[in-house]
């Protein structure tokens, strides 16, 4: 197992990727901390990872608030101490349709705004605390149009490229203490849900099967396929075990060969 006995604490552990990635963790030997804004999400996967004999525990956190994050850490400290790894996949409630020329600016900024608070809130409270604490891997997800823009995107990949930028300064000025900062660039999975309905939705309007539209985004990368979500959670475990050790302040391109580094 390459997290056995390690805490790790997944925000936005409800939703598609957070979720997948938690069960990885679990699945490789952590205490796994779900936490997102409801509840309920957070028991569904809390039961999964549970029913495959892990061990998970909930708390309902809103990671745009400060004050809130540093107490649900410090509650984790006291059950299970220290944290070791961390992974963020809050949602940043990306608002996408329109062309930068038509969008209004707070729309636009909207998910460059939510991105960076919530990851400024987690990033610095987790690599003080593992700092302090004798190190840890601190981790994230971003999409391709982080590096190569396309219309009708809006802040999405503006949003991705600052958080990149962030987590890259904060792998940098936190090294010393031990403390690695890494991400996966995801094409955007076929098997979450927000991708799939788009996907069907792009084949309904074709007359075409969603395997036909898979292949068609697929036809252009080397691997032929788009990565799955079991895949991008596994590029997270990678990262966050010592196999991983000599990495941080970059990222496992999971892209399928879309982008190539």
């Amino acid at each position: 197992m390459l997290l056995k006995d390690r805490t790790a604490v997944v925000y936005g552990g409800s939703g598609a990727v957070g979720g997948a990635v938690a069960k990885a963790f679990a699945r490789e030997g952590a205490r796994v901390f779900l936490a997102a804004r409801g509840r309920d999400g957070l028991e569904a996967v809390a039961d999964a990872i549970r029913r495959a004999g892990g061990r998970a525990d909930v708390a309902p956190v809103d990671a745009t608030d400060k004050a809130v994050v540093t107490e649900h850490l410090a509650a984790i400290v006291a059950e299970a101490g220290p944290v070791k790894v961390m992974f963020n996949g809050v949602s940043w409630d990306d608002t996408q349709g329109q062309l930068l020329a038509d969008m209004e600016l707070e729309r636009m900024l909207a998910p460059v705004r939510s991105g960076l608070t919530t990851w400024f809130h987690s990033g610095t409270a987790l690599a003080r605390h593992m700092g302090e604490n004798g190190g840890g891997v601190i981790l994230g997800i971003t999409a391709n149009v982080a590096r190569w823009p396309e219309p009708y995107v809006g802040g999405f990949g503006i949003a991705c490229a600052a958080v990149e930028n962030y987590l890259r300064q904060l792998g940098m000025e936190n090294e010393p203490q031990g403390v690695r900062v890494c991400w996966v660039r995801s094409p955007g999975s076929p098997d979450a849900p927000g991708v799939r309905e788009a996907w069907q939705l792009r084949a309904n309007e074709l007359g075409v099967s969603f395997d036909e539209i898979h292949r068609e985004f697929a036809k252009d990368t080397p691997l032929r396929r788009v990565t799955a979500l079991a895949q991008v959670a596994d590029a997270a475990v990678l990262l966050a075990s010592d196999l991983a050790a000599g990495m941080t302040a970059t990222m496992a391109n999971a892209t399928g060969g879309a982008q190539v580094d």
